[in-house]
């Protein structure tokens, strides 16, 4: 959906911050296309398809770790992640407990498994500075840390760090584990791949500035193709915008298309 709505972002420059916020909470990415230029968007069968196949393997790697869990289908609610990252605070209060946790507290929901760095920043460091939250979080990273896998391609890969996953949240060394655990040789340098200096992919800026976003794509994208020609993400919003401007000088592969759950 990520990769439909950038190129018309431009369409609805004049419109305000608030504006966006607001249409964002209330019908979502897509539905902002809609309201703004008068345009409906659908993702292309084959990102579909790829997505779901990451989300597939996510499923066979935590059902091999003994996890029983259990999905919303159509009333899985977006976390309003994106309506925090842009400031647009309120609206992202309003959202939150009139559509997160008024679903949760409907179907009962004691635990959350997340499987991308945006959904779980908003449900551990975001949200439960305004809500009491009766709910435990737990990333799908540490659950599957320890099952074992194999390798699906070959070679060196380079991981593109998630900035919420290695700096926030802490799992800077959980997913380096998981490729450690299928063979998969990370190739890392301090100044690219460091803790503390690999930079952002501009991912979150692409719905306020796709231009800023593509520049910041690119430098990162130079940057990690001097380690290897293999980058892996680890966040859904990363392998989104560096994929859409790597331009066949890396191919990005998401965590979930490297591993083989045996």
């Amino acid at each position: 959906m990520i990769n439909e709505l950038v190129p018309w972002i431009e369409k609805v420059r004049g419109s305000s911050l608030s504006t966006l916020a607001s249409a964002v909470s209330r019908v979502g990415l897509g539905g902002v296309l809609s309201k703004f230029a008068g345009l409906v968007i659908k993702p292309d069968k084959s990102d579909i398809d790829r997505a779901n196949g990451i989300v597939r393997n996510i499923a066979k790697a935590l059902m091999k770790a003994g996890i029983n869990f259990g999905f919303l289908y159509e009333d899985e609610p977006y976390s309003g992640a994106l309506l925090h990252e842009i400031g647009a605070e309120d609206a992202f209060l309003e959202y939150f407990e009139n559509t997160v946790l008024k679903t949760f507290r409907k179907y009962g929901i004691k635990r959350v498994i997340t499987i991308d760095p945006h959904t779980h920043n908003v449900l551990v460091n975001v949200a439960p500075n305004y809500f009491k939250l009766d709910f435990e979080v737990v990333s799908y990273l540490d659950l599957i840390k320890n099952i074992k896998v194999r390798p699906r391609i070959s070679g060196d890969v380079v991981i593109h760090d998630s900035c919420l996953y290695a700096r926030y949240l802490n799992k800077y060394d959980v997913y380096r584990s998981i490729l450690d655990n299928a063979g998969i040789k990370h190739v890392e340098s301090p100044m690219i791949t460091g803790r503390e200096a690999s930079t952002c992919c501009g991912g979150p800026l692409e719905s306020l500035s796709p231009e800023l976003s593509r520049k910041i794509a690119k430098i990162r994208i130079n940057h990690l193709s001097m380690l290897s020609k293999t980058v892996v993400t680890v966040c859904p919003i990363c392998l989104a915008n560096l994929g859409r401007n790597a331009e066949g000088a890396v191919q990005v592969l998401d965590i979930n298309e490297v591993l083989e759950v045996e």
